[in-house]
């Protein structure tokens, strides 16, 4: 069983960008075109067993595998194993406005439209039943691990027919059907999740014979059922319990360095967040050196931009942000605010690896705030509500963050801060600009990784400029595991498998 902080928003990955719903369905129930290799951080077959590149890199053929069956459940029984036009359908749902399924959900597919899919893929279409081709209207670096990512999960085609002739097109969503290790058998809205064994599975089979996914928001009560054996894993144990909970023999605690940023993301729309100046005043008010003993005790580094210092493509000569409360008073006096003004901080009421404890943090930068005359309020909701709220952009400001689904440098810029991300609810800055998407465009159109880094350091440079957000830190990975658990690994670039969890019976 599996300690979960949070209820799926969906059971289709393509449709969000949340790492909660992710850990709970991505692994577990999909598969996808290419895997991204945990140790290497390198591309590797998956239900694609090869693939080729044309020379001008617009033209992308996949060879599936053969034999890939999807689940069966008492509401859908597969007719056939996987095949072109699974793919086809997969990836029209997301492109194409008069495809059945296009609106379902909202009609937002917000990772694919963060990095301009619609746009970039021209085509997709079935060569043959087990090759299938991607056209697209110009070269992009980042495509083959965008194709790998969680959010990539390949539905089916057959199963989508059958919706459609009964009218019944939102079970796509919630009654789930993939080609993963496990299959959906039962979901209860903020109590659990069941998944079945898929015994048909193209890899060898899933060593649990069902998997439960015990919702428990509270982090403590997460713990303490994890002391009582009622859970085996739990993700993003309180880091300030960390060396407590590593005392006990019967539970062990995992811990990977992670590629992942948490940020404070004003949002640029509302004033005075519009000011460059008053953006910058906010950065230097905040005490983060106290944040990272306060909220992360330790177990982070200080983040100087979006992308982790372990990235091919980081910045390492950019300016460090000072706490500097004298400097930040004159921003805000220059800005026209000599007295400060009124403000919100929106603080996520669950623990994710990038934030573990958003209230705490809000709590401490209400206190620097103060101290140069802004005023700042707390807000928080259910996470659930707290998400939709943020895709509304009713927020002033938020504490959030991001965990990378490949090593490309591309899966920290466009999803978090492109023009097409702000569109789509995902960029929490809500921040759009021509310069900085200009330089990533660039940056993806060749595939010399050299000259690809130039780019990416300027953009970076920019962003230290123009300030709509405040990089805060780079999390360490934490996971506390039973320790008769084994199987069971931290990947460094997100989501949760566990189909190869077995209990060490002594």
């Amino acid at each position: 069983m599996y300690c979960s902080e949070g209820s799926p928003e969906t059971f289709n990955p393509q449709l969000v960008t949340s790492g909660t719903t992710i850990d709970a369905i991505s692994q577990q129930l999909y598969d996808r075109l290419l895997e991204i290799d945990a140790d290497t951080g390198e591309l590797v077959p998956a239900l694609a067993k090869s693939w080729q590149v044309s020379a001008d890199g617009k033209t992308y053929l996949f060879t599936l595998r053969d034999d890939v069956q999807f689940h069966q459940t008492e509401y859908f029984s597969p007719s056939r194993p996987l095949q072109a036009e699974d793919v086809v359908f997969t990836f029209n749902r997301i492109m194409q406005r008069n495809h059945p399924f296009h609106r379902q959900g909202g009609g937002n597919y917000p990772f694919f439209q963060s990095v301009d899919w619609a746009d970039l893929v021209d085509s997709v279409t079935a060569d043959t039943p087990h090759q299938v081709r991607f056209k697209l209207s110009r070269p992009d670096s980042s495509f083959l691990s965008n194709i790998a990512t969680d959010f990539a999960a390949i539905l089916s085609a057959e199963y989508g027919a059958l919706l459609v002739k009964s009218g019944q097109l939102s079970r796509m969503d919630s009654h789930p059907i993939g080609t993963g290790p496990f299959r959906f058998k039962e979901y209860q809205k903020d109590v659990l999740i069941r998944y079945y064994r898929h015994r048909n599975y193209w890899r060898e089979p899933a060593k649990p014979e069902q998997l439960v996914f015990d919702i428990v928001p509270n982090n403590a009560r997460r713990m303490a059922k994890l002391f009582t054996h009622e859970c085996d894993v739990v993700a993003f144990p309180r880091v300030a319990e960390l060396g407590l909970i590593s005392k006990r023999p019967d539970v062990d605690v995992q811990e990977s360095t992670s590629m992942n940023i948490g940020f404070w993301a004003f949002n640029t729309v509302k004033p005075p967040f519009d000011q460059v100046k008053v953006r910058q005043a906010l950065a230097h008010a905040i005490n983060r050196d106290a944040i990272l003993q306060a909220v992360y005790f330790g177990h982070a580094t200080a983040a100087d931009s979006v992308l982790p210092p372990t990235s091919w493509a980081y910045n390492p000569n950019l300016a460090v942000q000072q706490y500097d409360p004298v400097k930040a008073k004159a921003l805000l006096t220059e800005a026209g605010y000599p007295d400060g003004f009124s403000m919100d901080i929106w603080a996520m009421p669950v623990q994710r690896l990038y934030n573990p404890n958003a209230l705490k943090m809000a709590e401490l930068m209400q206190a620097d705030l103060a101290q140069i005359g802004v005023r700042a309020s707390i807000v928080s909701y259910e996470w659930n509500s707290f998400r939709r709220k943020l895709g509304s952009y009713e927020h002033d400001s938020v504490l959030i963050g991001w965990s990378a689904d490949n090593a490309d440098p591309d899966n920290f810029f466009r999803p978090l801060l492109s023009c097409s991300a702000a569109l789509t609810g995902s960029n929490r800055a809500n921040w759009c600009d021509e310069t900085f998407d200009n330089l990533i465009s660039q940056a993806l159109l060749t595939a010399d990784q050299k000259q690809r880094r130039s780019y990416y350091m300027a953009a970076q440079q920019y962003l230290a400029e123009q300030m709509p957000l405040l990089s805060i830190a780079h999390s360490q990975r934490f996971q506390a595991i039973s320790s008769d658990i084994k199987g069971v690994r931290i990947n460094p670039y997100g989501g949760i498998a566990l189909a190869n969890a077995v209990k060490d019976v002594k």
